[in-house]
């Protein structure tokens, strides 16, 4: 998924549906249902019924995403569940043609239920309203714009006095005008310099006036301008479908004074106004504005200490993920505020290429190279597709027909350079029998013919993931499960304690990125995420990032991932494999509680045997069992000064050491918030 951060949408489920309508004043509830502008419903036989896995999912999905985009200003993209009954989906407010972020939010709280009800069984929809788009389908469609037919998009035209778009337009100005070759005139150089400045901008957005029909006087009239396309997109998707529809203006909108096209890909918006007061000639680069500003920062209300009942049944579900809204809103407006100062240019710029030159022991490759190998990345040889690219499968004849792996890595995000830079330089220098193996990179052209490629030694039996959740009639025994955990420890231990240099801190471990080679030996992968941090082997922290459901909530509270939180997430895969569940389990009153405390109630009443993954039969070693479950729960401890080293773990996983002594109970643990880590770090303290 792209730079994409995830939201744990397994754990939260139906309780993200209630906390979206319930933080908000909209008027979603009841049995009205909101009225797209424009909308599109997949029919046939490929439509989903009711009560099918894809429908469930897509029930998950929906109900997740309004929270999830209210707090990433307007805008999210995810998935969920697996194929072939992943359901793709995203939401967008249109920022500045809503008139506020009340609007965005009844939007968001009412559209993703109202298209779900206007388009029953259909397995892809997508629709406009007036305040924002929603699209879903079972088929990827993030980074791509829509088709721009006629049928794709809506057309607004000012009428009289009704004209709003944008909150500032006078509305004594008359719907039409009358040189309307000088308005098509303006309107065109207007919103092709938008477009150019959507395209790069991180918020793909821009707004800005321009004189019209007079003097830059506060008295004379200027032509108003804003576009917006969807954040997922790269540059030349934006200007694509920014074009498109620019070029159906004059036929579309000839002499109106003011207009809008909206679709489900981008936006644009254009009027003449009077200005009222002087800072209506917005600057070219979007800020946000006070509303906006209240509505994101809502729940950033500081306190000196958050409580975490983490025995609270579903109440740790949602403080959880306001811990994760909290993090993702910070993580997030930094990028904001450092992106607008970062040019395109910069994946260009040839000091990168030194970069990646020094101290790497891998091999560079070139393009065509690597294009052979995977006979042109072709659809064939695809073999799954991750949060910043796809992998393929090739054949490498220049080093004696070597199968490998090979990871297109997104150019379109800074996000995706980081971890193409993270893996060349990190992984390139350890050496361990349970770490993949980079075995070169590619980094050719420049601008759009640039290429960011990733060589890997090839796993035949693909992602832990795909064999814990695979079908029913396939299950992974035991003996593989306790050999897979004690290799991903060995790897961890490797990373944290026995590397020549720094420690390596991974900060997305989870079954999805623990191959298993020909002989199902488990191999951690997917360094795009991992740091270098410390000196010598103290206390070591550096900013939170991976996958919730395996992110420490200790870390979610203070912005920083430590050796703790490896622990953490390695302790929720001990868990993961020996339960064969995800981290989100069902409560059965459509709620759901972390699979930690689950495991930890199973432990509290002397039956923690009895959270063993039932597909087992019961065929599986008891001792072995007892010793990863506990030991998961060890390493999952709320308190992170209780939880083991990664040493003390395998320690007893290999049972050279005793039983870890665990309270029957699941410990309440108390984090320090963000602005108290930030007062003891000012006064001395911190870590």
């Amino acid at each position: 998924m792209a730079p994409r951060l995830l939201l744990l949408l397994a754990v939260v489920g139906s309780l993200c549906a209630t906390a979206a309508v319930g933080d908000g004043d909209g008027d979603g509830g009841g049995d009205q249902i909101m009225r797209p502008l424009k909308m599109s419903c997949s029919t046939g036989a490929g439509n989903y019924v009711a009560g099918s896995q894809y429908h469930k999912n897509l029930d998950q999905l929906l109900a997740a995403i309004p929270m999830a985009a209210a707090y990433n200003h307007g805008f999210y993209n995810g998935s969920f569940g697996a194929a072939p009954d992943e359901v793709f989906g995203l939401v967008m407010c249109y920022v500045r043609a809503t008139g506020g972020a009340d609007l965005c939010r009844k939007c968001l709280a009412a559209a993703p239920s109202g298209i779900m009800q206007l388009c029953p069984g259909s397995r892809t929809a997508r629709a406009v309203f007036d305040e924002c788009v929603v699209l879903y389908s079972d088929v990827s469609f993030f980074s791509v714009a829509s088709d721009l037919a006629a049928s794709s998009f809506y057309v607004q035209a000012r009428r009289g006095q009704s004209w709003t778009a944008g909150g500032g337009f006078s509305p004594s100005e008359p719907p039409y005008v009358v040189d309307a070759a000088a308005m098509n005139r303006t309107r065109s150089e207007l919103i092709a310099s938008l477009a150019v400045i959507a395209a790069h901008s991180p918020l793909r957005l821009a707004s800005k006036d321009t004189p019209f029909g007079g003097s830059p006087s506060m008295e004379a009239r200027w032509m108003s301008g804003f576009v917006q396309c969807r954040r997922d997109l790269p540059a030349s998707e934006c200007t694509r479908c920014l074009s498109g529809y620019a070029a159906r203006l004059p036929r579309l909108l000839p002499n109106n004074s003011g207009g809008a096209i909206k679709g489900y890909s981008c936006i644009l918006t254009y009027g003449i106004v009077i200005p009222e007061v002087p800072w209506l000639r917005l600057p070219s680069e979007w800020v946000l504005r006070e509303e906006d500003e209240a509505f994101l920062m809502k729940t950033k209300r500081r306190r000196r200490l958050v409580a975490v009942g983490l025995s609270a049944g579903g109440v740790v579900i949602v403080l959880c993920l306001s811990l994760s809204v909290r993090y993702f809103l910070l993580h997030r407006r930094r990028q904001w505020r450092t992106a607008a100062a970062v040019k395109k240019s910069e994946l260009e710029q040839p000091m990168r290429q030194d970069e990646l030159d020094k101290g790497t022991g891998s091999r560079r490759f070139s393009y065509g190279e690597l294009a052979a190998a995977t006979d042109n990345f072709a659809g064939g040889n695809k073999l799954g597709e991750g949060g910043f690219g796809s992998v393929y499968r090739g054949v490498l004849s220049t080093m004696n027909d070597l199968p490998v792996a090979v990871k297109k890595v997104s150019k379109s995000s800074k996000q995706g350079w980081k971890e193409f830079v993270s893996e060349v330089r990190i992984i390139s220098r350890l050496r361990h029998r349970n770490l993949v193996q980079l075995i070169g990179w590619c980094h050719d052209g420049g601008g759009e013919l640039l290429s960011l490629l990733l060589v890997y030694e090839l796993m035949p039996n693909g992602s832990l993931d795909g064999h814990i959740y695979g079908p029913e009639s396939i299950v992974l025994p035991w003996p593989v499960r306790y050999e897979v955990v004690l290799g991903v420890g060995a790897a961890l231990l490797y990373l944290h304690e026995e590397t020549t240099e720094q420690c390596v801190l991974h900060r997305d471990i989870k079954p999805g990125n623990v191959m298993l080679d020909a002989s199902f030996d488990a191999k951690l992968g997917d360094f795009g995420l991992a740091k270098l941090v410390g000196d010598g082997r103290r206390s070591r922290t550096t900013g939170a990032a991976g996958t919730l459901g395996y992110m420490d909530p200790a870390c979610l509270s203070a912005f920083t991932a430590s050796v703790e939180s490896d622990v953490y997430s390695f302790g929720v895969l001990l868990l993961e494999v020996a339960c064969g569940r995800r981290p989100g389990v069902p409560n059965g009153d459509g709620g759901a509680v972390h699979l930690a405390q689950w495991v930890w109630e199973w432990h509290g009443g002397g039956a923690i045997l009895d959270a063993a993954d039932a597909r087992l039969g019961g065929e599986f070693d008891g001792q072995e069992m007892e010793r990863v479950l506990a030991v998961g729960l060890w390493c999952a401890h709320p308190d992170r000064a209780l939880r083991p080293s990664v040493r003390q773990a395998v320690g007893v996983l290999r049972f050279e050491a005793p039983l870890p002594a665990l309270p029957a109970r699941m410990p309440v643990a108390t984090y320090m918030s963000p602005s108290a880590v930030a007062d003891s770090s000012s006064d001395g303290g911190g870590g």
